[in-house]
């Protein structure tokens, strides 16, 4: 069992279902899914940018990514319905657990002039979304082997009614919010 989903039952649980009254213990909130996703504009002239980046997310998540299409087509961006534009890996269970304790103690630590994740990033449904700048932070990836530095955007589904449950949850199980200053 990943430590993230012990310390969750273990942990968070009981003191969620304490700090918000909860008399059932499916009430609280927890993590469904973490979705990752690579958007890539420049996919359209360069078709391996495409390949090194699901070979970048397969390596960071342990899972085959899925190739994304436009829905649209958009003529200032040269674009035409049924592009592939990127590249989106889904995890859930165990996978999506170990992802998101390495993501929170060794990923975002290692980001340039890290001083936490933004509090306010969720949706007013308790998913909460974040970016990474390039996927250099992530241990498993190769320097050698990068053509090209890119960000990718990785999004946290949860059962939480409302941001504030979802901030909390997040908080217990370890996201580094950083402190609001001044008010």
């Amino acid at each position: 069992m990943p430590r993230l989903l012990e310390r969750y039952r273990n942990e968070v649980v009981p003191a969620m279902e304490k700090e918000f009254g909860y008399h059932n213990v499916m009430r609280v909130p927890r993590v469904v899914k973490v979705v990752l996703n690579i958007g890539m504009g420049e996919a359209l002239e360069n078709a391996k940018a495409l390949d090194a980046a699901a070979r970048d997310l397969s390596v960071i998540t342990g899972q085959k990514p899925v190739f994304t299409k436009a829905k649209k087509s958009i003529a200032a961006f040269k674009l035409r319905e049924g592009n592939t534009i990127g590249v989106t890996v889904t995890l859930r269970s165990e996978r999506m657990w170990s992802f998101l304790d390495r993501m929170m103690n060794i990923a975002l630590p290692r980001q340039r002039d890290f001083r936490g994740v933004s509090p306010d990033s969720f949706d007013g449904r308790g998913n909460y979304s974040l970016a990474f700048r390039e996927q250099l932070v992530w241990p498993e990836i190769d320097y050698d082997k990068i053509d090209k530095i890119r960000g990718m955007a990785v999004t946290i589904v949860t059962t939480a009614g409302t941001d504030e449950e979802g901030r909390r949850l997040l908080q217990l199980l370890g996201m580094p919010f950083r402190q609001h200053v001044g008010g």
